[in-house]
């Protein structure tokens, strides 16, 4: 049937589930005109940022990074209990959709100065074909490829891009192996920001071209994200650039959290059974995760049982996977990281104990697939629902076939995969095609 603004809905077991939207917003579609909202509401409910190590509090006004003390990611705070009182749940369903209707849960204070290209609300369509060839009846997939800049990384720049600008920052650097490069460089056009990029060679060719046909200086170097990222770091304190490094700010996580919210409200204001995600930096399994703590504080889900979040990697760089394994609270440094699911080639992430608390305390798992598998998963997504998904994202599939093997997931479980971009980014990764043909042997 139809529900509001266009929106394809499919009736399930009693829930309603959001499967396709359409609508793109731009600005003026947030609701914050006089009249829209109660008196009593704002913008914004963030109050401060906590360390989330030790629990240190910091200004949400001033221009922040990570704890100081403990070199620990900040995550913004928001006063709930008021937001609970002047606003319920269904309010953000009767909004133009976009990121931005969740605006009162993300930390930006004026809407002036909230900055859009349309993402968020990416597609949860359901996998009948696969479902049918793996046996499972609840089986989705989470197509952020939908985003503008063609991946998930939009929504946390669009966030963090939004309160550097609130803050008065005039020019930002970032470290990427890909589409956060391209993401950064647009939403920074967009609010009048300069922008550097630093990228090791090896990046998709699509990123490095985006980039620079949004302004973006850019600097390919040699080595991983880590080498990109120690340079990033010089050149930022050097020249006060400020730097978006993943988890080395704090509002990324913010703006990746709203794929919580989304699901939750897809699936009736209930949460999966399983998430399935591919992990590097981590940023949307512990924002989702964040996500999930706030719903429940604000008494918003039907129920208290949250996914069980697994978590992805290549088995070419798997520190979280070789941590889990070990039962650790902490990644060691992977060496010589490599895999053609560039999104994936992250040696160690600044908040890998965060990732590993949250999938501890879920119940979940971290698994590692191989290369080829990847490839044999992007190509059967394509085959059997009409999705070209990026490596990252067709590496959920290859570890859900593998965890189906093992009897850890049940057939009548609600799964969610998570394609986290388009595949058109990496064409170069298809042997044989006419622009990038297989290397001889």
């Amino acid at each position: 049937m139809k529900g509001m603004e266009g929106v394809e809905i499919a009736e399930k077991e009693d829930v309603d589930i959001i499967l396709w939207n359409i609508n793109l917003p731009d600005i003026s579609m947030i609701n914050s005109k006089p009249g829209h909202l109660k008196p009593s509401t704002r913008f914004s409910y963030a109050t401060h940022l906590v360390c989330t190590n030790c629990g240190k509090g910091y200004s949400i006004d001033e221009i922040n990074t990570y704890c100081l003390d403990c070199q620990a990611p900040l995550f913004t705070v928001y006063d709930l209990k008021s937001l609970r009182q002047d606003i319920q749940r269904e309010d953000f369903t009767r909004r133009k959709w976009g990121m931005w209707r969740w605006h009162e849960l993300l930390p930006v204070h004026l809407p002036e100065n909230a900055i859009t290209l349309g993402e968020g609300d990416a597609p949860l369509l359901q996998l009948p074909n696969l479902g049918e060839e793996l046996g499972l009846s609840n089986l989705y997939v989470k197509d952020e490829s939908a985003n503008p800049t063609g991946s998930f990384k939009a929504r946390g720049i669009s966030a963090a891009i939004s309160k550097a600008k609130e803050l008065g920052i005039d020019k930002v650097i970032i470290p990427t192996a890909g589409n956060a490069g391209g993401a950064m460089a647009a939403y920074a056009a967009r609010a009048k920001l300069k922008a550097h990029i630093v990228m090791p060679k090896d990046t998709p060719v699509a990123n490095i071209e985006e980039s620079r046909m949004a302004g973006a200086e850019v600097v390919l170097i040699d080595g991983t994200i880590s080498e990109a990222a120690a340079m990033a770091g010089v050149k930022a304190r050097a020249e006060g650039w400020f730097d978006l490094s993943t988890f080395k700010e704090p509002y990324r996580v913010e703006g990746k959290k709203i794929m919580g919210y989304e699901l939750a409200e897809a699936f009736g204001w209930s949460l999966p059974d399983v998430i399935i995600y591919p992990t590097g930096g981590g940023t949307g399994l512990v924002g989702m995760w964040k996500a999930f703590a706030e719903l429940e504080e604000l008494g918003w889900l039907s129920n208290t049982k949250r996914p069980r979040m697994v978590s992805v990697q290549a088995e070419g760089c798997a520190p979280v996977v070789k941590a889990f394994e070990a039962h650790a609270t902490f990644c060691d440094f992977w060496i010589n990281a490599h895999t053609l699911a560039s999104g994936l080639r992250v040696p160690k992430s600044f908040a890998d104990h965060i990732i590993l608390q949250d999938i501890y305390d879920s119940e979940g798992i971290a698994v590692s697939v191989s290369d080829e598998s990847i490839s044999a998963a992007q190509r059967q997504l394509g085959k059997a629902e009409g999705i070209f998904a990026a490596p990252e994202g067709a590496a959920t599939l290859a570890s859900l076939i593998s965890l189906l093997q093992q009897g850890w997931v049940r057939p009548d479980e609600r799964i969610v995969l998570f394609n986290t971009g388009s595949g058109l980014k990496y064409i170069h990764n298809l042997a044989g095609s006419e622009a990038n043909p297989a290397p001889a042997n």
